[in-house]
């Protein structure tokens, strides 16, 4: 359940901007929750913003008090500390609405898809050609992070999506990005 939280803000410099140092966070936020296999951990962005899009400055970690603890016992934070303030662990408020924050993936790149088509059913260029047109493309309007697969190592951007606020917690899993389907986190 998640009944407490900690903030990691951000603190830029003028080699890195805060998107890349959010990034650079969130990778190891990802490296710390596949090592020690916690679902407990939910994240949320604060500072989430559409206009501009924008994550903000500020990672929210929700979770047990056990949990965060368990988290934070592991030095995963090692060369970042220059670059990010941390808060105490402290309780959620009591009358704090929830919402769930979820990864939204988007099938973008026309090229990709085509390619991706002539590999998996064997056509030509010209048949993946015609079997996805230009008017496929969508562009995505939400906030992301750029990161790195831990699987596969590549690049990628994960955006991120809110859900409708709700007046109490739903309980479930969090993924190994702090991301839950049907879980919510207190969003304060």
């Amino acid at each position: 359940m998640t009944t407490h939280y900690i903030d990691l803000i951000v603190v830029p410099d003028p080699e890195s901007g805060t998107p890349q140092l959010l990034g650079a966070l969130y990778d190891r936020l990802h490296l710390a929750l596949v090592q020690q296999r916690l679902d407990s951990i939910g994240v949320s962005f604060p500072g989430y913003s559409m206009s501009p899009r924008s994550l903000g400055t500020k990672l929210r970690l929700h979770g047990s008090d056990a949990s965060l603890r368990q988290l934070f016992g592991a030095e995963w934070l090692k060369g970042m500390r220059d670059h990010v303030r941390m808060t105490d662990i402290a309780p959620v408020p009591a009358d704090a609405p929830h919402r769930t924050v979820r990864r939204k993936q988007f099938k973008t790149n026309v090229d990709r898809l085509r390619r991706r088509r002539m590999k998996r059913k064997g056509e030509t260029a010209e048949q993946a050609r015609e079997a996805i047109p230009y008017n496929v493309e969508r562009t995505p309007n939400l906030p992301y992070l750029h990161i790195h697969s831990r699987s596969t190592a590549q690049p990628f951007c994960l955006f991120i999506a809110l859900g409708p606020t709700g007046p109490t917690a739903v309980p479930g899993n969090f993924n190994r990005y702090g991301l839950g389907g049907p879980a919510t986190v207190p969003w304060f």
